[in-house]
């Protein structure tokens, strides 16, 4: 812990994650009166996965047709496991904030007519303009100050500790009520901007005992060049995919979804996007998504005429549509005062089993960042000022207090990091997912996370990181767990020995807990016998040190498998 003194503020409302979900939810709380905090663990405007790029809304006018038909054609998609008055919901919010953020001065472009068109954002102009309205709206604003732990007792969450990055110094705030809004999990997988994005409301949830819910539903890798890191990929509908030894993959026609995971499993895929055939086209492309083009062009290849090597990152449930269970329309929690919001939380209720890409996760980020501020603000006033006299105690324990049960084993986080990519990147284990690979996969996450509660960190920098790999360790071992324990295939979930959809799993799969894991499902009684999952215990049996040695391949393996799998040049070589 740092020796400066801690700054100590108090406050109605603490918003954890600077997204858009985050700065939503403050801006709303703000606007109900109450006094707010927002800390970020990077900079409001630039940090996050849609800071860096642009995306697409689910933006339609008020024609019941259309929404209905939108509606539906989710509902399909998902599995018919979201809720048609949700997917309303978001719509009507979405139509109402999108009105707010051009009277904000957003330029939306405009039809022939003059009619703004509201279908997209981009990002660093969005962002830019959320970070305007936020501090207008009075919150104040902690850059670089990544939350650690929550503050509760025995009435719910009362606040939360971190530490500011820019001075080495912790933090405190005490308030009402929170709302974690800190992205999904995205295991470090160098996506653009989601290296902010490792779990760490999840786990700070989960140690106040809130269920997640949809965790299975993270089966989601997005293309990139294999130098870089930008994974918007619809561009690469302009191209041409090739062996290395120029071998045309495919041409025409519509690609299947696991067209390339299936390719780069065989060996490296190369692309060319040679259907853009005109100067007329490739400009269009290069204004439309500028950002697609950086890396290629620093690289010095024109993407028009050359090919260039293809990879494929995870997004875990930054893309998927696990994450926290909310329990009500004002997204809150099994526990008092706490909300969640965007990628921390669930979006089953809308997306269903799919991901829902830029348009319904975009659209979610702002509709549920709006309701979980308003109703923090709303529980918080209501509490008073006798909210802030409760006896708070800090809630953290993986990766902030050393457990005596490690039986003197240590690693350091970035060991278990690494060693957390190993079960989570290739795509032999998350991606075609099979009963005995996950099981194996599973117990061996399994044996980590005596590692990450025995992590002593100091310094700033090392205590978060240790908080992240901590973060990461559990959220691994949530998704293989319900991936395990959903014996179907449905939405973006597959299993090799389970083929079809199994009618009595239409319904959410929940998961909780850090030592035990537990999985059901939410109508159990609707689960066949031979479906039901049972408690996952830890196995506290002492580990080898050698079951984190972690080496790189030669160069040339590290390439070839670093385009097959991200993260694949670390290869683990024994198995204590």
């Amino acid at each position: 812990m740092s020796q400066k003194q801690p700054l100590r503020l108090t406050a109605d409302v603490l918003v954890i994650g600077g997204g858009p979900a985050g700065a939503w939810a403050a801006w709303s709380a703000a606007s109900q009166g109450a006094r707010v905090i927002l800390a970020d663990k990077g900079f409001l405007g630039t940090s996050g996965a849609t800071a860096p790029g642009g995306t697409n809304l689910l933006y339609l006018p008020r024609d019941p047709v259309l929404r209905e038909e939108a509606v539906q054609k989710r509902m399909k998609g998902g599995g018919y496991l979201s809720e048609p008055e949700w997917i309303h919901r978001v719509l009507d919010q979405v139509y109402e904030s999108l009105e707010l953020v051009e009277s904000w001065g957003y330029p939306f472009r405009r039809n022939e007519e003059g009619v703004p068109m509201r279908d997209h954002l981009q990002g660093p102009e969005y962002m830019k303009l959320m970070r305007r309205a936020v501090i207008k709206a009075g919150v104040r604003i902690l850059d670089q100050s990544p939350a650690l732990e929550l503050l509760t007792d025995e009435h719910g969450a009362g606040g939360a500790r971190g530490v500011c990055r820019l001075d080495d110094r912790d933090w405190e705030v005490r308030a009402g009520a929170v709302v974690i809004a800190t992205g999904g999990c995205a295991f470090l997988s160098k996506g653009l901007g989601c290296n902010v994005l490792t779990g760490d409301g999840l786990l700070m949830a989960a140690e106040l005992g809130v269920e997640l819910s949809g965790m299975e539903f993270s089966r989601q890798y997005a293309p990139s060049a294999a130098f870089g890191t930008n994974t918007r990929g619809r561009l690469l509908n302009w191209a041409t995919y090739s062996t290395e030894d120029g071998t045309i993959l495919h041409s025409e026609g519509p690609r299947p979804h696991d067209f390339l995971p299936r390719m780069l499993s065989q060996g490296p895929v190369y692309a060319v996007m040679d259907k853009a055939d005109t100067p007329e086209k490739r400009a269009i492309l290069r204004r439309s998504h500028a950002i697609f083009f950086l890396p290629l062009d620093r690289a010095g290849l024109d993407p028009f005429t050359q090919r260039f090597p293809l990879t494929l990152r995870y997004e875990g449930t930054v893309r998927g549509t696990g994450g926290i269970r909310l329990t009500g329309d004002d997204c809150g929690t099994t526990v008092a005062g706490l909300y969640a919001a965007g990628d921390a939380a669930t979006r089953e209720r809308v997306t269903g089993g799919q991901s829902g890409g830029g348009a319904f996760n975009a659209s979610w980020a702002i509709s549920s960042g709006t309701w979980s501020g308003k109703s923090a603000a709303q529980y918080a006033l209501k509490l008073g000022p006798k909210a802030l006299l409760r006896e708070l105690k800090p809630a953290g324990g993986a990766g902030i207090v050393p457990a005596a049960s490690a039986g003197g084993q240590r690693a350091d986080a970035a060991e278990l990091i690494r060693a957390v990519q190993a079960e989570m990147f290739p795509l032999h284990i998350n991606y075609f997912r099979s009963e005995p690979v996950l099981r194996e996969s599973l117990q061996r996450l399994h044996g980590l996370w005596p590692l990450a509660e025995a992590l002593a960190p100091s310094g700033a920098g090392q205590r978060v990181r240790a908080r992240e790999a901590a973060a990461l360790v559990a959220s691994a071992r949530w998704i293989h767990t319900a991936a395990l324990a959903r014996r179907e295939t449905r939405g973006m979930h597959t299993l090799a020995e389970y083929p079809q959809a199994d009618p009595a799993m239409q319904q959410r799969l929940l998961v909780s807990g850090l030592d035990v894991i537990q999985a059901s499902f939410e109508n159990k009684e609707a689960v066949p016998a031979a479906s039901s999952p049972i408690p996952v215990p830890i196995d506290r049996a002492p580990l080898h040190r050698a079951s984190l040695e972690i080496r790189s391949g030669s160069k040339s393996e590290a390439r070839a498998d670093s385009i097959r799998n991200p993260g694949a040049s670390w290869k683990e070589v024994t198995r204590g």
